[in-house]
């Protein structure tokens, strides 16, 4: 008798084949598939007339390993039809720790979460982190990336420099020791301090580490908006250098002027992989990103972390300063103001000690309070300790059409929660059901088994997580039952963690974990170690 049996949905097992009549069966958390009309017995029968079962959705792109184990944190996952997510991104991992830079460290990671756990001054390596890891009981998946923003505190602190040949060996050693435990890779975030005083030949000599294990580099460029293209050009690089898989994280166009680069990115990662280099890419299905709001401020004034940028802020003549280079474009930076057209489109989604100014763009709250736009900017991170996130308008829709067409890449979430009701971008809850609702049903960009394969089968290559992405005898038992006709994305600006519609079981190592918009409390979820399967 099987544990869990499946009988009469349309079956997409992930290849990217055609829906097709099966019925699928669970046992020992692994898959069989049988007949449409099979007569086995099951512990457990999900009659699935009118639904479609795919593989469980895999997350190449989270944040989720900050607040791991927290119940708004798997139903963020879950609630979309995630199973497994691919944590650490964008520089940022909770590993490895030097605890006399803890509290810095934490500083930069508080857009992810408002506590951290007590044991955190332990995670000084990721083996350390696994024991902690090992006592936290979770629903989903999940696998683990090395950030260089973490790797770069613990070995050098904030300098803007070049590391020494000592922390250059140190870092490559902590890394070394990350991937022999299993994590997947380096990330970088090369818009946030310190990782972006870092040059390229510093992630050649850490990928090639990486290398050695067969990882791969992911990485949230240096920019995304005027100088898109030369970024896209150093990951390629730093690919063919190291010899190391790369993988772009949310792979986009930012700023009107630069719309319709889509093309040429998409040409050079064909060209780089007929060189040989293995590149892919990551991409959110919404024209506006999500990051800290102190972004905006040029990094050089970020050396003394965010309590020395919020000193600065309180100097009237350091204020024009930085007024002057942020409206300045031949000021070389990730200029988040000027990608958005200026402070109409930066959106105040959190601020804690202010939370007025909270559902607001900065331009509107000004006028509102009849205060001059970069006034309220600066005195809103000082009154915020310099902790604050924003959403960035700054995307337009046929880049974001003609991104996702490209076969080399898949939907990810990129997504943040802090907490069940917190305003945030709704990426976070909406990812998946948006990219079959606008993708496929909407705009006819492709067919939905395309879809379904670039959520699952191809995604689980792309992070190379064996025995998941395809239904087929033998895989991993993590499915997802959908009605395609309802599922939808519900989630919007205002209110960012509503529920999807749609999706109604989830089911992971064959126990189901999401059923009627609510977590089941079963917590089969399991560390997936890079290279120990």
């Amino acid at each position: 008798m099987y544990e869990l049996l499946i009988k009469n949905a349309t079956v997409f097992d992930g290849t990217g084949k055609p829906g097709f009549a099966a019925a699928v069966a669970s046992e020992n958390g692994k898959l069989k598939v049988l007949p449409p009309d099979s007569t086995c017995q099951a512990a457990q029968v999900i009659d699935g007339t009118g639904l479609c079962l795919a593989p469980g959705f895999i997350d190449p792109h989270s944040h989720g390993d900050v607040p791991l184990g927290r119940h708004f944190n798997s139903l963020s996952k879950l609630s979309q039809g995630i199973t497994t997510h691919v944590t650490g991104q964008c520089g940022f991992s909770m590993f490895p720790v030097d605890p006399a830079r803890l509290k810095p460290m934490q500083d930069g990671m508080a857009i992810f979460t408002d506590t951290f756990p007590p044991e955190m001054e332990t995670f000084t390596s990721f083996e350390n982190y696994l024991k902690y890891i090992s006592t936290v009981k979770i629903p989903e998946n999940v696998k683990f990336n090395v950030g260089h923003v973490s790797l770069r505190i613990a070995a050098m602190g904030f300098e803007n420099r070049r590391p020494t040949p000592e922390e250059m060996e140190k870092m490559k050693s902590m890394l070394r020791e990350a991937m022999e435990h299993g994590a997947i890779g380096l990330s970088s975030g090369l818009i946030y301090i310190p990782s972006v005083y870092a040059d390229m030949e510093e992630f050649v000599e850490l990928c090639k580490v990486v290398a050695e294990y067969d990882g791969i580099y992911t990485t949230h460029m240096r920019n995304e908006g005027d100088d898109v293209i030369q970024s896209i050009e150093e990951t390629l690089e730093v690919g063919r250098r190291s010899g190391c898989r790369v993988h772009i994280s949310h792979l986009k166009v930012c700023g009107k002027k630069n719309w319709g680069m889509s093309g040429k990115i998409i040409e050079m990662i064909k060209k780089a992989q007929q060189e040989g280099i293995r590149v892919s890419a990551d991409q959110y299905p919404y024209t506006a990103s999500m990051t800290h709001l102190n972004v905006c401020i040029p990094p050089k004034y970020f050396t003394k972390g965010i309590p020395g940028m919020v000193e600065i802020l309180k100097d009237p003549a350091m204020r024009q300063q930085i007024r002057m280079e942020m409206m300045d474009p031949g000021v070389r930076y990730e200029n988040q103001y000027l990608n958005c057209g200026g402070f109409d489109g930066v959106f105040v989604s959190r601020c804690a000690a202010t939370p007025e100014y909270e559902g607001m763009t900065i331009g509107e709250a000004a006028r509102k309070y009849d205060m001059d736009p970069f006034d309220l900017f600066f005195d809103l991170l000082i009154r915020n300790d310099g902790v604050a996130s924003a959403i960035y308008f700054c995307m337009d829709e046929e880049d974001v059409f003609n991104i996702i067409q490209c076969d080399s890449v898949v939907p990810g979430t990129d997504g943040i929660v802090k907490s069940e009701s917190e305003r945030a971008h709704p990426r976070a809850y909406g990812t998946m059901p948006r990219a079959i609702r606008w993708f496929v049903k909407e705009k006819h960009l492709m067919p939905l088994e395309a879809m379904i394969h670039k959520m699952t089968g191809q995604a689980a290559q792309l992070c190379m997580i064996d025995g998941k992405g395809v239904i087929a005898d033998g895989m991993d038992a993590d499915l997802v039952l959908f009605n395609y006709d309802t599922i939808c994305d519900t989630a919007d600006f205002m209110d960012s963690s509503r529920l999807a519609e749609g999706i109604e079981t989830v089911i992971v190592g064959g126990q189901i974990v999401y059923q009627d918009k609510r977590l089941t409390g079963a917590t089969p979820g399991k560390v997936i170690l890079h290279g120990k399967r």
